[in-house]
């Protein structure tokens, strides 16, 4: 059973407070990330997978009891976010291939699976940079997972995509719970977070 406890998680940027003593704890299912623009959504997400420190505060994650060092669990770890980007100059399915053999790990989803899954089947030979943006988000979804990750970080998973691609996503965070693993999703979109067990509300302050 994997579990993510944060305790006391402060973040500011430029002196500006971002979140301030922040502190949650939560096992196997989806977390929803709540919150205007700037109040601090992606930056969480970020503190939780290591991307970037905190200034206060911890991030444990733990594996049936077990605390995981941050370069332990990044082999755990699958994120998708919309300032993440891929080759524009390999196709959909060698970026898939690629971060598959940059993984390095034993237990990869088959690329045919992944093409099947997410529908991209009419373009995964085409180039990426040469995508529709909407085709693109369905490759970086697919991308994120392509390891099967226990812990899967979404930062506005439903950008740029249609009713189809809303239900792929839907879709995609069920199977990583089902598996036992979390997610965790941030956006400012009701209907992703209404897919969600929980949900964390983060407010900026707004000086007067």
């Amino acid at each position: 059973m994997i579990k993510l406890t944060i305790s006391g998680l402060s973040k500011s940027y430029s002196g500006k407070e971002v979140f301030s003593e922040l502190s949650f704890d939560y096992e196997c299912g989806k977390i929803g990330v709540a919150g205007s623009n700037g109040a601090g959504k992606s930056t969480l997400l970020r503190c939780v997978s290591g991307l970037t420190l905190p200034d206060d505060g911890t991030v444990t994650w733990s594996v049936d009891g077990k605390n995981l060092s941050p370069k332990q669990i990044k082999p755990h770890l699958g994120y998708a976010a919309p300032y993440v980007e891929l080759y524009e100059e390999l196709t959909a399915r060698e970026n898939l291939q690629f971060i598959r053999d940059l993984r390095s790990s034993q237990d990869c989803e088959a690329i045919s699976n992944l093409v099947n899954q997410y529908e991209l089947s009419t373009f995964a030979d085409s180039l990426y940079g040469e995508l529709s943006s909407g085709q693109q988000q369905r490759v970086k979804l697919a991308s994120a997972v392509v390891h099967k990750p226990a812990i899967l970080c979404l930062d506005e998973p439903g950008t740029n995509l249609d009713e189809k691609g809303h239900a792929i996503v839907e879709q995609m965070t069920q199977r990583c719970v089902d598996s036992g693993g979390i997610v965790i999703l941030a956006s400012n979109q009701q209907h992703e977070l209404d897919i969600c067990d929980v949900c964390i509300r983060l407010k900026r302050e707004v000086p007067a």
